[in-house]
């Protein structure tokens, strides 16, 4: 048994009941054939490089398989008379391979797939519950920015007002009317 790959375009002007029709159809070919598929990734709506049927763009699936030379010739036969496949190609990926250690492999992969998206799913949680809380962290920081601001604003109003008192004073003290026995300099009447 070999392993296969097969890559076609089908029309992409088909409803998805008729393609999913097609998909099906497929499928069903490679288990009556005796065949394993390994996957089916549908890539979907594509430019195509070229114009095929008068068509620029197309609808592309990928197969992965295995069998033998008769399940290939009868999918390309299948896909020749079918008018809703524009184009296909089939690729040998490696021959003789051991059917069980295959499935083993892609069991595996599924695993590690599926651990993957628990992982990141986690790692989405864990980093929904972060944001709220940086989001009141920095708030906190914020609100305590503003209070040292508003604490420099006070220390600096009451120095101005400090310093203001001082002037006033020394102002009351330079205008106000001197008793001319209280001033040192004054001279002194001798009776």
């Amino acid at each position: 048994m070999n392993r296969y790959e097969i890559i076609f375009i089908s029309d992409l002007d088909l409803s998805e009941e008729i393609r999913g029709q097609l998909f099906e159809k497929t499928k069903n070919l490679i288990e009556k054939q005796n065949g394993y598929l390994c996957s089916f990734d549908e890539w979907g709506n594509k430019k195509l490089a070229y114009e095929i049927k008068k068509k620029d763009r197309g609808y592309y699936v990928r197969i992965d398989y295995c069998g033998d030379g008769a399940l290939v010739n009868e999918m390309e036969r299948s896909f020749r008379i079918d008018d809703r496949v524009l184009k296909f190609m089939t690729i040998l990926l490696k021959k003789d391979i051991d059917l069980e250690l295959l499935k083993e492999e892609i069991e595996r992969e599924k695993e590690a797939e599926s651990d993957k998206i628990e992982t990141e799913t986690a790692k989405t949680a864990t980093e929904a519950v972060k944001k709220p809380a940086e989001t009141a962290e920095k708030e906190t920081e914020a609100v305590e920015k503003t209070a040292e601001t508003a604490e420099k604003e006070t220390e600096a109003v009451e120095k101005t007002a400090e310093a203001s008192e001082t002037e006033v004073e020394e102002k009351e003290n330079k205008t106000a009317p001197v008793d001319p026995e209280e001033s040192p300099d004054a001279p002194k009447a001798d009776l």
